[in-house]
């Protein structure tokens, strides 16, 4: 905005005339448009100067140019169009076929080819000219440590939206984001960056709203700058912006960060056969990959992808992100679909692609946490560990080698069948050195999940073998197959009053309860960056659905009504992040070594097999090798990224987190696999020296131990973990 008016500028790099409309509030049919021609042309952008509006102008676009749709030319006056850097979105798109460019009939099906000439005003939303200004007070970035950050991923609706803590008109909104009973779960479960699934504004697919569904999780975007309006309190499009800012800044109060979750690899336009509201109508040739018939190339499974080797798109994304920083300082991006975005000439991934080497240099973006999704749905795109740093990324080599081990290796073993051995967890667990060790990355490079948004559910990986998407409407077709799950003998939850019986259910469930615990510790103590899944500390299910893309109902919102196993688990999940912020050795930047780091010290990582003696070649490559103890050397772990810093707003000085002793001891790990209890010798350690039990997965809830047990044989309980503090002496070699 200026003094006198508002500046437009758009860029239509094959239009003939761009024109703005105006609209008064309240004219959801457009009768009050008002065509203003913008007059000023340079290398593809049009632009102005309206004087006479400011704040609250409604407002959008129509391009006149050729409708060529065999060169990619799909000009069309008679739609309406989103400027693609609105900052507020008002409406939403009515699926009529005036929205479409093309001719189609009551259906939505019709010719992409034939030009429609149907004025779409009454049923596409209008961009809002908004106030940027806002009262930040003396806000500032938490710049959590990547060694230190625990993520929960999470949606903002499904967190909140039956929270009876929270006032029921707040509920499934970012102002409930911002409530103190949010802030105070996520503060006590340990999380230090919020991870919030799309918050861009996005629309929902036709083929969803003709089965009375909704795209519930925003990877459908529509406006690359304004925050998605369902999500506010607030009614009024500049008090959704200001609502979500002031989320992040109640965020940011309590040390938390916010990192979004962003979709720029496709849009909400599907492919040409799908609708005319922005970018195709600006310069379909521009913005989108097509190949030489006008077609668009997928290579993200929803119609389109966004072609970042035009300047002026990849110009979008990057203002974008640092509309986001800059304007409202959220400190991070998840992509998805990250690999779409380094696709270069030839549609190939290339690490030094124009935008990925942009957003390395940029002096906003390259400050703040990004994390690539590092695959799309393209030829050779799966390409965990080959993105360039500072970026993190998802490690699905780690949530798939956690759950076989835990899961599918565990049911074989119950059936007296070997598994994979201890070879992958063991890399897992050492931060996944095979995949982040070049570059300089470090095992914080590696993002450790074992369940996200996008599968089942922790819970539901030990109750269902198979996924249940029936809900969805598109006949249990869509969703992952490989799921790597094994519901323990009984798919679903199981009736105690049904053919099973009590005592099967009550074991079964126990056994459930203990994988739980199992899977959620294996990612909270290796080294690398944990990622919670939203709900997962609470046991939520949803049914074996592994796709709840469309489900906005009971089958994604946590329930808070929490049963005593639930609280159980929550309490573990506080004691495990707990332990991982005041035992350095824990979260390090650097891969260990196996080696001492000083002359007379010890190796700072070592592997021993059941009987307490070295892992040797034969054990390593044994399937049948279910235990494994890690023995990791604290006390000459570099605590520089501690001292002096927070944690969660506790300072950690090198003595204490809310009270906790931090520490260098050292921690002796073992995990047992195997379907029956075992008898594990703790290896021998110097004069003087013994081992403390801090933690046992066979526990229902954490409990205090004080025993001190010296080296030699403990039973095991079957498919555990326990953790052991060294108290006194160093481990021998």
């Amino acid at each position: 905005m200026t003094r006198d008016g508002v500046d437009f500028a758009i860029y239509a790099g094959h239009a003939d005339a761009v024109e703005i409309c105006l609209f008064e509030p309240g004219d959801p049919a457009g009768a009050s448009e008002r065509r203003i021609t913008l007059s000023n042309h340079a290398h593809g952008t049009w632009f102005d100067s309206v004087p006479g509006i400011g704040a609250g102008a409604r407002y959008a676009v129509r391009a006149h140019g050729p409708w060529l749709p065999s060169a990619g030319l799909r000009y069309n006056a008679d739609k309406l169009l989103l400027d693609p850097y609105a900052r507020a979105i008002e409406g939403r798109v009515t699926w009529r076929p005036e929205v479409f460019g093309h001719e189609v009939d009551a259906q939505l099906h019709g010719d992409p080819d034939v030009r429609d000439e149907r004025n779409n005003a009454a049923y596409v939303p209008r961009a809002v000219v908004v106030d940027d200004r806002f009262d930040w007070g003396d806000d500032a970035p938490p710049k959590i440590p990547w060694a230190q950050t625990v993520i929960y991923e999470t949606h903002v609706r499904n967190l909140t939206k039956r929270h009876p803590g929270i006032p029921q008109p707040l509920r499934g909104t970012y102002a409930a984001m911002a409530h103190p009973t949010t802030i105070a779960h996520l503060h006590d479960l340990g999380a230090t960056s919020v991870e919030l699934l799309p918050v861009h504004a996005f629309s929902h697919e036709p083929e969803l709203v003709q089965r009375g569904l909704v795209n519930h999780w925003g990877y459908n975007t529509l406006g690359f700058c304004a925050p998605q309006g369902a999500y506010a309190a607030s009614g009024d499009p500049q008090g959704q912006l200001d609502e979500f800012k002031d989320m992040v800044k109640e965020l940011h109060a309590a040390r938390i960060e916010v990192i979004l979750d962003v979709v720029y690899n496709h849009t909400c336009e599907q492919a040409r056969d799908g609708a005319t509201l922005s970018w195709r109508g600006l310069d379909n040739r521009a913005y989108y990959r097509l190949d030489e018939r006008g077609r668009d190339i997928d290579v993200t499974g929803c119609g389109n992808t966004l072609d970042l080797r035009h300047p002026m798109v990849a110009r979008m994304v990057l203002d974008s992100l640092r509309y986001w920083v800059e304007h409202c300082h959220v400190d991070g991006f998840r992509f998805d679909l990250a690999v779409a975005l380094g696709r270069g000439r030839d549609d190939g991934y290339d690490p030094d692609h124009p935008f990925l080497v942009a957003l390395r240099i940029d002096p906003v973006l390259s400050r703040v946490k990004l994390i690539a999704e590092p695959w799309d749905l393209g030829v050779h795109g799966w390409r965990t560990g080959q993105f360039p740093p500072p970026f993190a990324e998802w490690n699905d080599h780690f949530r798939d080698g956690v759950r076989t081990f835990w899961l599918r290796d565990l049911e074989r073993t119950t059936r007296g069948e070997p598994g994979h051995g201890v070879r992958e967890l063991a890399t897992r667990l050492a931060g996944s050195r095979d995949l982040f060790g070049a570059h300089d990355r470090g095992p914080i490079a590696s993002i450790n999940y074992v369940a996200s948004h996008d599968g089942l559910t922790l819970a539901d990986t030990t109750t269902y073998s198979h996924k249940h998407n029936g809900a969805n409407g598109e006949g249990n077709r869509d969703g992952q197959d490989d799921n790597r799950s094994w519901n323990h003998g009984v798919e679903g939850p199981g009736r105690p009053d049904g053919p099973d019986g009590p005592d099967t259910v009550a074991s079964i469930q126990a056994a459930r309860r203990r994988s739980i615990r199992n899977l959620l510790a294996t990612q909270l103590l290796a080294s690398g960056v944990p990622m919670i899944n939203g709900g997962d500390e609470l046991g939520r299910s949803q049914g074996g659905n592994n796709n709840a893309y469309c489900q906005d109902n009971d089958v994604s919102w946590f329930d808070w009504d929490l049963e005593p196993w639930q609280g159980d688990l929550l309490a573990t999940t506080r004691f495990l992040t707990r332990l991982r912020a005041t035992s350095p050795v824990l979260g390090q930047r650097t891969f260990f070594t196996g080696r001492p780091a000083h002359q007379d010290g010890l190796p700072d990582l070592q592997w021993f097999a059941a009987d307490g003696k070295p892992m040797r070649h034969g054990t390593w490559n044994d399937p049948h090798t279910r235990t494994l103890m890690m023995f990791l050397d604290g006390t000459e772990v570099d605590r520089t990224e501690v001292d002096g810093t927070e944690v969660n707003g506790t300072e950690v000085n090198g003595t204490e987190v809310d009270g906790t002793e931090v520490d260098g001891e050292s921690l002796l790990l073992v995990f047992h696999g195997g379907a029956r209890d075992v008898e594990v010798t703790l290896p021998a350690q110097g004069e003087g020296a013994a081992y403390r039990l801090v933690w046992d997965s066979a526990w229902e809830r954490p409990l205090e131990s004080s025993d001190l047990v010296d080296a030699g044989p403990l039973a095991i309980t079957a498919a555990s973990i326990r953790v052991y503090r060294v108290v006194g002496a160093r481990i021998r070699r």
